[in-house]
């Protein structure tokens, strides 16, 4: 996030993009609603009629996949009628004359076309956009698990910097990250491109510096992405693997295809809390211990390091992740003799930049967000105040590109995945006591024109089908989604989603395109 969670609370304007926040969310939905309570406007973008949307003071329910001709649009508007912040746009960026250029035909009429939402209410929308005093974006998965998912992000950083809506209190671009320290994982280089802080495993003076403080040599090729490892791994170009605190068997697209790949390794290790679905295919499953069994850092959605503090003992052989990788590299000649978390977090601040000026000491008072170049720095809540990183802020032109699968006769419906409000991810956590018994299965959304044309009542039993495999599942007669679409869940195993969904990935991120795959769907006899 470019600015704070309690900031969303001062907004005049959110414009909530693909995220389902008071489910996905609910915590972040409490600052929504505070807003609201002092006036603000929200604006939902999303096919579904979710609670968030609900909520809103204008549902822009568009086609799925089709963010970029609604941005465009609303581009397209502010600069036609002026409500740009010529200021900004002049000093604090680059490249707007081409978004002006691609933006030119996307008039909200066009807009429309692609996007099936009322030109007038694309007009209404940007103006107020514009015009507001603090305008903030959020948005979270519903933008990125696309095959466009990185133009997609480029179109909310275009609206921003296009109203100079950014480098202040209650602005900004603001992604809403899906798990406790997913951040912080990225962060700490948990990508295969980069080390620490973004620090590019392609940039020589990056690679010298982590190679002198590890002792060894970085590589100068970056890894593969989940997919691709999967791939490789199906194809025989990787024999072993080692998964960590993830469960692909059901939160990976073509789900099947993950499975065969997992057959296929000579030799798997699974590093966990439980025994997931993905454990049950490892030749040695290693126990790792839970949040609150160990001490160390999180880093959570707004950027900020938080201190963790074991509270409990880990049960039986179970270890912190660091302890139990700090074993496996020394038992293989690499020998990692750390004391303790702080010891490593000492040794990273000191190749990380952003983190450098970051300390259990100072932690122990309260946590501090990055960047925070030395110990006398405050931490930075707003990012982008004075400055891009790079700069000069980029604009990116982009045009709409239709969805990867599209409906057709064979596969007349799309298909979109999320969460539920009691469960989390795969249920590895969320099904195993009070919160399984207040959801224990899940359902398929299917509005009631199809449902109707499909002869499905409100309870059948159907098969969902789409080129990769076949499901079944409960359908639940909605209103929610909207014709032609249908929804569920990818938490549970009995209705496995992801055998389903489409691998495709977005060329520069490799984000898979889970949100949108064409399918059937049938009756049950």
């Amino acid at each position: 996030m470019t600015n704070t969670i309690g900031e969303i609370a001062d907004a005049d304007f959110i414009f909530a993009c693909g995220t389902n926040t008071v489910e996905a969310h609910p915590v972040i939905s409490y600052r929504i609603n505070q807003a609201l309570r002092k006036g603000a406007q929200l604006v939902v973008v999303d096919p579904r009629d979710t609670d968030l949307a609900k909520w809103a003071n204008e549902h822009l329910r568009l086609k799925p996949g089709t963010d970029i001709a609604l941005v465009n649009g609303m581009l397209h508007v502010i600069i036609a009628e002026d409500l740009y912040n010529k200021e900004f746009v002049a000093n604090r960026t680059e490249g707007f004359d081409e978004l002006k250029a691609t933006v030119a035909k996307y008039t909200p009429e066009y807009a429309e076309r692609i996007t099936g939402v009322p030109a007038e209410k694309i007009r209404q929308v940007a103006r107020a956009y514009a015009r507001a005093p603090k305008s903030t974006i959020l948005y979270t998965m519903g933008i990125t698990q696309h095959t466009v998912g990185t133009h997609n992000v480029f179109s909310m950083a275009n609206l921003a910097m296009l109203c100079g809506q950014i480098g202040r209190p209650s602005t900004g671009v603001n992604p809403l990250r899906g798990q406790n320290n997913v951040q912080g994982a990225c962060d700490m280089g948990a990508l295969p491109n980069v080390l620490t802080a973004y620090q590019s495993v392609t940039d020589p003076a990056a690679r010298e510096k982590f190679g002198q403080a590890w002792h060894c040599a970085i590589g100068e090729k970056p890894g593969l992405a989940i997919g691709e490892m999967m791939t490789a791994a199906h194809h025989g170009e990787i024999r072993a693997m080692y998964i960590m605190g993830e469960n692909p068997i059901l939160s990976d697209p073509d789900a099947n295809h993950v499975a065969h790949a997992l057959e296929q390794l000579d030799f798997l290790v699974v590093q966990d809390i439980f025994l997931t679905e993905t454990a049950r295919y490892a030749d040695v499953v290693l126990p790792a211990a839970a949040f609150a069994e160990k001490d160390g850092t999180f880093s959570n959605t707004e950027r900020r390091v938080q201190r963790i503090r074991k509270a409990v003992e880990p049960p039986g052989i179970a270890l912190p992740d660091w302890e139990i990788i700090s074993r496996v590299a020394t038992a293989m000649g690499y020998p990692m003799q750390y004391a303790s978390p702080s010891a490593i977090f000492d040794e990273m601040r000191s190749v990380t930049p952003s983190y450098a000026g970051i300390t259990y000491a100072r932690l122990e008072e309260r946590g501090i967000q990055w960047p925070c170049p030395n110990t006398e720095h405050p931490g930075t809540p707003i990012l982008h105040t004075e400055k891009f990183n790079r700069g000069l802020g980029k604009f990116n032109a982009v045009e709409h590109v239709d969805p990867n699968e599209m409906p057709n006769e064979e596969f007349p419906l799309i298909l979109d995945t999320g969460r539920r409000l009691y469960h989390y991810h795969t249920g590895t956590m969320t099904r195993k006591g009070m919160l399984n018994d207040q959801m224990p299965s899940d359902y398929l959304e299917i509005n009631c024109k199809d449902a109707e044309s499909f002869g499905i009542k409100d309870g059948d039993r159907v098969r969902v089908f789409s080129r990769r495999g076949s499901m079944a599942i409960r359908a639940q007669i909605s209103e929610v989604v909207p014709q032609g679409v249908v929804f569920t869940s990818f938490h549970f195993t009995e209705t496995p989603v992801n055998q389903l969904t489409n691998p495709k990935t977005d060329a520069i991120a490799k984000i898979p395109e889970l949100k949108i795959c064409a399918v059937k769907v049938e009756k049950i006899a």
